[in-house]
């Protein structure tokens, strides 16, 4: 079982600080969500976690490593940060056998990947006809290739229908169940409500709340009630659980 951990991350730009000190961590067997308003520092967060971008000053770590320090990257970490990624001209076999190949992974991952994420139908199509909620199911299954104890998944609910949010939301907790750890960075507050166990809240860079869905919500009707309240409050603070 492996942890995300973010410890004293600083990621500052020229003149703007996008990240200011994160201390946090996402446990394994349970799905965390990573909320914050546009600008709040989630994405850069991200980047440094996946070895996108160089922290400041401290770090993000898988299982105690920086990505940079992981052997086999994709057999321990799956991300989906942006479902656009793939060459239209292919098949999603295709664009699967691709990072199969490149990866060192079996290619017979591929069809039960598709089959899990409910495209066992159409692996044989060309990707540039693929809807957006079908290239989010596409792109959850190329997180999952390499069987990762990880998945960092920014907006997955993106193009789904409400049957389609239905699935992801049982393939999350299946997937949690089974001892993953789960990082889920959305603004759809309503949904996340039914799905994650804890929550790491941004706001301009730093974090104002982080702990168990139901400490966060204490006092409040719902997730969004309660996200609302700690990123309008004047000068918040970390004040809700700890930091996680």
């Amino acid at each position: 079982m492996t942890t995300i951990e973010f410890k004293g991350l600083r990621k500052a730009y020229k003149d703007v600080t996008a990240v200011e000190h994160l201390d946090a961590t996402a446990q394994p067997g349970r799905i965390t969500g990573f909320l914050g308003p546009n600008g709040a520092g989630k994405s850069t967060a991200l980047r440094c976690l996946l070895g996108l971008a160089t922290p400041t000053s401290g770090e993000a770590l898988i299982g105690g490593k920086t990505y940079s320090q992981l052997t086999d990257p994709l057999k321990q970490v799956g991300a989906v940060l942006d479902s656009s990624g793939f060459n239209g001209s292919l098949t999603a076999n295709q664009n699967m056998k691709i990072i199969c190949t490149a990866a060192g992974i079996s290619h017979d991952r591929i069809q039960p990947l598709l089959e899990l994420v409910e495209l066992g139908e159409v692996g044989s199509k060309r990707t540039k006809g693929f809807s957006l909620g079908m290239r989010q199911r596409l792109s959850l299954a190329v997180a999952l290739l390499g069987d990762p104890q990880i998945l960092v998944l920014d907006e997955p609910a993106n193009g789904l229908d409400p049957i389609g949010i239905a699935w992801l939301r049982k393939f999350l907790r299946d997937l949690a169940d089974a001892g993953k750890t789960i990082l889920v960075s959305s603004h759809q507050l309503a949904e996340l409500e039914h799905t994650v166990d804890d929550v790491i809240i941004l706001n301009h860079g730093k974090l104002i709340a982080a702990g168990a869905l139901a400490e966060i919500k204490q006092g409040h009707t719902s997730l969004e009630e309660a996200f609302l309240a700690l990123v309008t409050a004047p000068a918040a603070t970390s004040s809700k659980g700890d930091a996680k």
